[in-house]
C-alpha cells in the first residue's frame, strides 16, 4: 500500500435496493482490510433490514440524526460523532429522525462486497 489522498466524485454515488444513496470513499480488491463509504439517507425513509457475512461494520454519524436498530439493542438514537459497531452477521438498519438528511460513513473490515450483503426483508 501507498500513501495515498482520495477524493471520490460524487457523480459516482449511486442508490442501493436498501433505500440509501453511497458513495464508495475506499472499496477495493488492492486493500482486501477495510472499505470506507459514505452513506445517505433520505428523511423518512429507514434503510431495509440486513445484514453482513463475516463483515464488522461501523456507522460514523456526521450530519443528521437516526434511529438505529442492531441485532439485541434496544433502538436507539444517533446523532453527529456517534459511533455504531456491528458485528458480522448481526441485523440492522437505520432510519432518518426529522427533516434532515442522514448522512454517516460506513467503515467495513475487511472490505465490503456485495456476496457478503443479505436482505432480511422490510
Amino acid at each position: 500500500m501507498q500513501a495515498a489522498i482520495l477524493r471520490p466524485d460524487p457523480a459516482a454515488a449511486f442508490f442501493t435496493a436498501e433505500r440509501c444513496r453511497i458513495l464508495e470513499v475506499l472499496n477495493h480488491a488492492g486493500d482486501p482490510a477495510v472499505s470506507v463509504a459514505e452513506a445517505r439517507v433520505a428523511p423518512g425513509v429507514t434503510t431495509q433490514l440486513h445484514r453482513l457475512h463475516g463483515v464488522v461494520e461501523r456507522y460514523l454519524i456526521v450530519k443528521g440524526r437516526g434511529m438505529v436498530d442492531v441485532g439485541g439493542l434496544q433502538p436507539s438514537e444517533v446523532g453527529p460523532g456517534d459511533l455504531v459497531v456491528i458485528p458480522a452477521g448481526v441485523p440492522q438498519r437505520i432510519g432518518t429522525l426529522g427533516e434532515e438528511e442522514l448522512v454517516f460513513y460506513c467503515i467495513c473490515t475487511p472490505r465490503f462486497t456485495p456476496e457478503c450483503y443479505e436482505t432480511l426483508g422490510e
